[in-house]
């Protein structure tokens, strides 16, 4: 993978995401409608990715509270994983994959070569509450996390969930994920795929320039 050296949530961190399939949309990317066909949150990840190429410019997103409740969150989320593992976590701004450079991901933070976490602070508690009895989590973002691992070569993540509202041993769950090639494999073909279409829409609306 390569490195961009820009925080997450800066104005150059959002310009190096446009128009770059990511980890974050990989569920848009592999969900399907009715019957097997693509579903309509693939068609309009296709389009804003094709806007933002055009453009050169990220397409604005509505931030829920839920997203504003994990940005704040997550160094707290940071240090308990740190603590509880004894790890120390690298942080990083957006990865993009070795050999597309239409591909990325922004990772949560680095622990080795081998792999890194991906927080999750749900807002939900019943998430967390299902994080540690059943490690729901993990299998919730498998197709984020399987996406991070493809772009960075990862064989493990750590997913992890962390809510402060529960009693101390009990605010955050680590669940190891290892690599799934098969999976990966999936991605990397939707991906490719999903990039011909983006390109194919924007030599079309570039080409009724007059």
């Amino acid at each position: 993978m390569r490195l961009l050296s820009d925080p997450q949530g800066t104005p150059e961190w959002l310009a190096a995401k446009a128009g770059k399939f990511s980890a974050s949309t990989a569920k848009d990317l592999m969900a399907s409608g009715r019957g097997g066909a693509p579903s309509t949150s693939r068609a309009n990840l296709i389009t804003k990715l094709a806007v933002e190429r055009i453009t050169g410019q990220p397409v604005p997103c509505f931030v829920t509270p839920a997203m504003m409740r994990g940005t704040e969150l997550e160094p707290f989320a940071r240090a308990a994983y740190e603590a509880e593992t004894g790890a120390l976590v690298q942080q990083v701004g957006f990865a993009l994959h070795d050999e597309y450079d239409f591909a990325g991901a922004s990772l949560d933070g680095i622990v080795s070569a081998d792999g890194g976490p991906e927080f999750k602070c749900p807002d939900a508690q019943d998430k967390h509450y299902s994080a540690l009895m059943e490690g729901a989590h993990a299998e919730e973002y498998a197709k984020q996390i399987a996406f991070q691992q493809w772009i960075a070569g990862w064989v493990w993540t750590d997913a992890v969930s962390f809510d402060p509202r529960f009693p101390e041993g009990l605010q955050i769950a680590i669940t190891r994920v290892p690599r799934d090639n098969g999976l990966i494999g999936d991605i990397r073909t939707a991906v490719l795929k999903a990039e011909d279409e983006v390109r194919d829409r924007v030599a079309k609306l570039m080409a009724r320039r007059k």
